[in-house]
């Protein structure tokens, strides 16, 4: 079995929905795995986009996800907190998801949801922290990680 990362939304090297994206409702989409490693005690998430002007541009970040889900539902993180779950600062400089938002006439960009199976419990005990260093974190502690890519352009 392959430790792989999915959307119902999308499939993997297809265009976002614009209701996912910076010109719709800006929500982030449904996402669901399956297979992650032996031994997986936590999740870690981030979306980023390779293809932006300035260099790689981190949209969205999530921690502290537990070990048991397969699945975040669509539009995670709005409204109440409702579990343990830490939340990256984005490159937008906000706390949450931050979808789709190429410079218009750029071309497509490719957005990639990583995800990482972690070995440990928490990866911090911070209520949020830069996606970057979510993803540097992660990677002391991943164990499998699984990638599913999504394309926007305006």
């Amino acid at each position: 079995m392959v430790f792989k990362l999915t959307s119902p939304a999308f499939d993997d090297d297809q265009p976002i929905p614009v209701k996912y994206t910076c010109d719709g409702q800006n929500v982030s989409p449904p996402l669901q795995w399956s297979d992650p490693p032996p031994g997986t005690k936590s999740f870690a998430l981030i979306v980023e986009d390779p293809d932006a002007p300035s260099g790689t541009f981190r949209h969205w970040g999530l921690y502290n996800i537990m070990g048991e889900r397969t699945m975040l539902p669509e539009a995670i993180g709005h409204g109440p907190k409702t579990e343990r779950l830490g939340k990256g600062v984005n490159d937008f400089g906000e706390l949450g998801y931050g979808g789709p938002a190429p410079p218009k006439g750029h071309g497509v960009h490719h957005y990639h949801f990583k995800l990482a199976a972690l070995d440990v419990d928490e990866l911090s005990r911070s209520p949020s922290m830069p996606v970057l260093d979510i993803w540097n974190a992660a990677e002391k502690h991943a164990i499998g990680q699984a990638e599913l890519v999504g394309t926007y352009r305006r």
